[in-house]
């Protein structure tokens, strides 16, 4: 596919990949809390300025993919198929995007450090906490915005916190040591009951 941003774009998107795969390395390497900026700034060759210009916190850095993950949500739920419900188009994405093994909530035994990494810094659990209500305020205004007649809100809330119960369970087994081969089944499983209860709920409501 032909690459129609300028040059400019191009330019900014190779340095933000630069820092966030040059600060994901020392991430790894020593643990989010023992890196600082002045060192992933150093690493991808940058001034501490620009590392902030594209990241205003040193989180965001690791969480670089969460401007992907909104424009995905985003494109899911505005370009489903006529009469689609948006809650289907979600949980089929969900669901594909976990078989495929994809970084947005793919299930994969590559992902384990990542999880490793999150679980063992306060700070970035507290920061993806603070995404997950990002998320959850996106979702409101895309379901307003559908038409279905859904409580923006209150569908959000609930769609969040049902995929975060399948996905935390998931990534703790993964990180007791089994193999995303096994687990993959039942994750698709927990998705797919967690949205079933969720239409549900909603069409009783």
């Amino acid at each position: 596919m032909t690459d129609t941003r300028s040059l400019r774009e191009r330019k900014k998107a190779e340095t933000r990949k630069r820092i966030s795969d040059h600060g994901s390395m020392l991430f790894y390497a020593r643990g989010f809390d023992e890196v600082t900026i002045g060192e992933i700034a150093e690493a991808a060759d940058v001034s501490k300025v620009t590392v902030f210009n594209y990241f205003p916190r040193k989180e965001d850095i690791f969480f670089d993919r969460i401007p992907e993950l909104v424009e995905l949500v985003t494109a899911t739920v505005r370009g489903r198929k006529a009469g689609e419900p948006v809650l289907s188009a979600l949980r089929d994405m969900l669901i594909r995007h976990a078989r495929e093994g994809h970084p947005l909530g793919g299930v994969d035994d590559r992902f384990v450090h990542f999880f490793r990494v999150v679980t063992g810094s306060a700070a970035l659990r507290a920061r993806a906490r603070e995404i997950a209500d990002e998320l959850e305020a996106v979702l409101a205004a895309l379901i307003d915005e559908s038409g279905e007649g859904l409580p923006g809100r209150l569908t959000a809330a609930m769609l969040v916190g049902a995929y975060r119960s399948a996905f935390l369970g998931t990534a703790a087994r993964m990180l007791a040591g089994e193999l995303a081969a096994d687990v993959l089944d039942d994750h698709v499983a927990a998705v797919g009951t967690a949205f079933g209860v969720l239409e549900r709920g909603l069409a009783d409501r």
